[in-house]
C-alpha cells in the first residue's frame, strides 16, 4: 500500500507541477522574490489557492469557459490540449500559483508572458446567433469571461469543499481582482454580487452556446489522458464538478448531475472523500507554499 501511495502521488504531482518532486523550476522564483506579494499568508487568496478544492474548481473551470463560442473558438484552434493536455494544464498551474503566491514582480512577468501568447492567438467563430465574429485573446469579452468563470470554479468549490475563507467569499473576489487587472481584464468583479451578476449578464444577454466544439471538449474532459489507477478518482472529481455547477449551466453543457455511469452517485459527499484522499497523499501544503513562506521569512529577518 505504501508503495502504491508513493506512486500515486508522484503521478498526482507529475500532473499537477510538471515534476515528480511537486516542485518545477519556476517555484524558485517563487522563493527568490523581494517582496511579500500581492496576498500573503492569511489572505483569501491564499487558503483558496491552497485548498485541495482546486483539483475540482480546474474542471468547473474549463466546464464553464466552453460554453462562450469565442472562448471555445481559441482553445480549438490554438491549445495543444490534445497533443499535451498535461503541459497545458501545468503551464496553466504556472500563472495561478506564480500570481498567488510569488513577489509582485515575478507575478507581472508571468502575466506579461499569457498576455504576449494571448496576443498571438486570433481567430473567426460562429456566435450564438450566428453571425460571424473576429476574435482575439486578449479581447475585452473573452478576458472578462475567463475571470469570471475562473473566480467562479474556485470560490464555488472552495465553499462547497474547503474550510472558511478568511474574510469570506467577497474577500476572495476582491483579491483576486488583482490577477484580473494583470491580465488586462476591463471592471473585475470586487464582491460575491458583483461576480455573480457580470457570470448572469453573459448568459442573458444570449452571448452562451453549446455546441459540437462544446461536445467535443466535453468528451475530453470526461476522459483525459491520466494513468488507469487514477480514473476512478478524477472521475469523482468531475461529477462533483458537474453537480457544483448551477442548473441552467449543466442544461447548456448537456450534462446531468450525477456525470459517472448509470447508477446515481452522491456526487457532492464522495468528492469530499476523495479530496480527503488526496489530501492525505500530498501532504497539507504544497512546494510554491513552502516558498512563499521561506522568501517572507527571509525578507522579515532582512
Amino acid at each position: 500500500m505504501s508503495g502504491f501511495a508513493d506512486s500515486w502521488r508522484s503521478h498526482l504531482l507529475q500532473t499537477f507541477s510538471g515534476n515528480p518532486d511537486g516542485r518545477p523550476e519556476w517555484v524558485g522564483a517563487i522563493e527568490r522574490g523581494t517582496d511579500e506579494g500581492y496576498f500573503g499568508p492569511g489572505s483569501a487568496a491564499w487558503a483558496v489557492h491552497g485548498g485541495m478544492p482546486t483539483l475540482v474548481a480546474g474542471i468547473r473551470a474549463l466546464l464553464m469557459q466552453t460554453l462562450h463560442p469565442g472562448a471555445m473558438a481559441g482553445v480549438h484552434d490554438w491549445s495543444r490540449y490534445r497533443e499535451d493536455p498535461l503541459g497545458r494544464l501545468a503551464g496553466t498551474i504556472q500563472w495561478l500559483i506564480t500570481v498567488t503566491f510569488a513577489d509582485t514582480a515575478t507575478a507581472i512577468e508571468q502575466s506579461e508572458r499569457v498576455k504576449k501568447y494571448h496576443g498571438r492567438v486570433t481567430g473567426t467563430y460562429t456566435d450564438a446567433r450566428g453571425a460571424e465574429r473576429n476574435y482575439r485573446a486578449d479581447d475585452p469579452e473573452l478576458l472578462s469571461w475567463v475571470h469570471i468563470v475562473f473566480t467562479d470554479a474556485f470560490l464555488s468549490s472552495h465553499l462547497l469543499w474547503g474550510p472558511p475563507i478568511p474574510g469570506g467569499a467577497d474577500r476572495y473576489v476582491s483579491e483576486w481582482a488583482k490577477a484580473g487587472e494583470l491580465m488586462g481584464v476591463p471592471r473585475p468583479p470586487t464582491s460575491a454580487a458583483e461576480l455573480a451578476g457580470q457570470l448572469d449578464a453573459f448568459r442573458t444577454a444570449g452571448t452562451l452556446k453549446s455546441d459540437e466544439r462544446v461536445a467535443e471538449t466535453l468528451r475530453f474532459l470526461r476522459n483525459p489522458p491520466l494513468r488507469r489507477e487514477m480514473m476512478p478518482a478524477y472521475r469523482v472529481l468531475f461529477a462533483g464538478a458537474v453537480a457544483s455547477l448551477e442548473p441552467e449551466y449543466r442544461r447548456m453543457l448537456g450534462l446531468h448531475r450525477s456525470a459517472i455511469g448509470p447508477v446515481p452517485l452522491p456526487a457532492i459527499g464522495a468528492t469530499r472523500v476523495a479530496l480527503a484522499t488526496v489530501g492525505r497523499v500530498l501532504g497539507p501544503r504544497s512546494t510554491s507554499e513552502d516558498a512563499a513562506l521561506a522568501r517572507i521569512e527571509r525578507i522579515r529577518r532582512t
